[in-house]
């Protein structure tokens, strides 16, 4: 896996614990009643997310990413009796699954003393054996073990209805509590695939929908199945699948030939288009494997903004919210972020970055 440059941690993180640990229907919000952090030219803004009407106009196009979260979640057991949480992430082509070994009971910490060969014992029956670490041996920017693995996984059923039966969906120390599958879902969730939620889409509802369709905002719709997100600083993002249907290319090449503005739903939405994206900037059909990194080095082709939460200082997230919303305007959100209080994560705050 290759490294990117480090981001320092307390440029973009406040300076305590910002998380958001539960879902906002549970801290007596909404899901577009959390906050909107709107930074463009003119300056920043601090709205709810209900309010995102308000700073969008007829003919801006909404890439959203239709992909629905899959229960990846479930305990297991090491050879030595140890509990562990396992997290069962993408299917790979050869049928074998990325999968990850962390602490019990929260997944809160990577184990990384995994070798190839181990078998780990599945609580609710079944087995994952570990074949040989994930994208290559020594992935860990840390040096120390592997934390993710190409597994073989037996289950005593079809493995998505085993997943359906016994799994939860993919969580982290940071949460209160595992909350319930639909928690994970985003109103545009259609194809199930995703190790963790499209959280980008979150905070949209079927009436905010409605409300800006009927203002002349466009939507567009794309698959990408988002692998797990717990890559440590400094590592790449891992491979995903996704698809640009033709109508999704279509209606982005027409945005820009009117100099419509392409709004991306999520750094999934943005790695699908841009995926999908030639060098002179036209979309195209696509379906596969994207392994694109977008760094301001390489700049976006198609996004001219971009819908999304507040990310750790992880390097793959950051660098994409730099290319599309520059580091000056991305220092500034993160700043202002801070000093207000927003919050972390997937149940967390929202921003509009515009450049």
């Amino acid at each position: 896996m290759s490294r990117l440059r480090d981001l320092p941690a307390t440029r973009f993180r406040p300076a305590d614990d910002g998380t958001a640990p539960e879902p906002p229907e549970l801290r007596g919000s909404s899901r577009d009643g959390v906050r909107l952090l709107v930074a463009r030219p003119s300056g920043i803004d601090h709205l709810r997310f209900r309010e995102l009407g308000d700073v969008l106009r007829s003919g801006d196009l909404l890439v959203i990413n239709n992909s629905a979260t899959v229960p990846g979640e479930v305990d297991a057991s090491r050879a030595d009796g140890g509990p562990v949480v396992l997290h069962l992430a993408n299917q790979l082509a050869d049928g074998h699954r990325v999968v990850e070994l962390r602490s019990s009971p929260n997944a809160a910490e990577p184990v990384l003393d995994g070798v190839p060969g181990e078998v780990i014992e599945l609580s609710a029956g079944g087995t994952v054996t570990l074949l040989e670490p994930y994208p290559v041996a020594g992935s860990s920017p840390t040096g120390v073990g592997d934390r993710l693995w190409r597994g073989a996984v037996r289950t005593p059923e079809p493995l998505p209805a085993y997943l359906g039966r016994h799994a939860r969906p993919i969580s982290y120390g940071y949460l209160r509590r595992s909350y319930p599958p639909a928690s994970y879902q985003t109103v545009f969730a259609l194809r199930p695939g995703s190790a963790e939620m499209p959280s980008a889409g979150r905070p949209f509802t079927t009436d905010l929908v409605t409300r800006l369709v009927a203002a002349g905002i466009q939507f567009a719709p794309i698959t990408l199945h988002t692998t797990v997100s717990s890559t440590e600083a400094g590592e790449a993002p891992l491979p995903e699948w996704f698809a640009v249907p033709e109508a999704t290319a279509r209606m982005i090449n027409l945005t820009q030939a009117r100099h419509g503005r392409v709004i991306a739903v999520g750094t999934s939405a943005t790695r699908a288009i841009e995926s999908a994206a030639g060098a002179d900037g036209t979309v195209r059909p696509r379906m596969g494997w994207t392994d694109l990194v977008i760094s301001p080095e390489r700049g976006v082709r198609v996004t001219s903004g971009l819908i999304t939460g507040w990310h750790d200082p992880n390097a793959s997230h950051l660098l994409l919210v730099e290319a599309v919303a520059g580091a000056e305007r991305t220092q500034q959100a993160y700043d202002a972020a801070v000093a207000h209080g927003y919050l972390w994560h997937e149940f967390g705050d929202s921003s509009l970055l515009l450049p």
